[in-house]
């Protein structure tokens, strides 16, 4: 089954290179590509796509942001995957907590830009690594000097999960694909997926994003 995808990005030149490698690859289908929140807002729902790639700026209108909020609620089955070319703290946290699903940079291979459509799509939350590094150095910089180490709630969760599921959430904590994450291993996508899904289980979150801030106590 091929993995529908809409691009909003008001660059026409980087709307279109998108678009290419959308249409160039093979299990993918462009659903539609915007130019603005306006359109994508009034044209997204019929075309009911599986992911959506949202650029944060989209002019002098509303941002990507704004696009997911007002989206996100009503179409809860679609998936945002933010594409920008910025790694402000700021900007990260509000897309999340707007209801974004991943989040990866602009400068982003091609390659690694269609795996991490199809992780979203399988039920991953794929971020570039180094927005992965800023959300966990977040977490971290919260903990004060009296709870630095691992807290309790810590312990427990490490008590919880195997030694490879310990293992796979530190790596998923670096904003690695589980195509990355099975090389790194040596096992396969599909036992990374499986080992995934009983992390989030027995945490009891839905994503990535979730699961970082369940390890680390927040």
């Amino acid at each position: 089954m091929n993995i529908s995808v809409c691009i909003v990005d008001d660059n026409k030149d980087i709307r279109s290179a998108l678009e290419q490698i959308i249409l160039m690859a093979e299990g993918y289908t462009l659903a539609g590509s915007f130019a603005d929140a306006e359109e994508a807002q009034q044209k997204i729902p019929a075309a009911k796509p599986n992911v959506v790639l949202m650029d944060i700026n989209l002019g002098d209108g509303e941002s990507g942001i704004d696009c997911v909020r007002a989206l996100k609620p009503q179409y809860p089955e679609i998936l945002f995957m933010m594409c920008t070319i910025y790694e402000e703290d700021e900007k990260i946290f509000e897309a999340l907590k707007a209801g974004a699903n991943g989040y990866i940079l602009k400068k982003t291979a091609p390659g690694k830009l269609l795996d991490a459509l199809r992780e979203l799509h399988e039920g991953g939350a794929p971020m570039s690594s180094q927005i992965a590094r800023k959300v966990v150095n977040a977490f971290q910089s919260r903990t004060t000097p009296e709870t630095a180490g691992p807290n309790p709630l810590t312990k427990a969760i490490i008590s919880i999960l195997s030694n490879r599921e310990n293992e796979i959430l530190e790596l998923l904590a670096q904003g690695m694909l589980y195509k990355e994450i099975a090389g790194r291993l040596f096992i396969s996508q599909e036992t990374v997926r499986k080992h995934v899904y009983h992390i989030y289980e027995k945490l009891h979150v839905n994503n990535r994003v979730e699961a970082i801030n369940k390890f680390y106590g927040r």
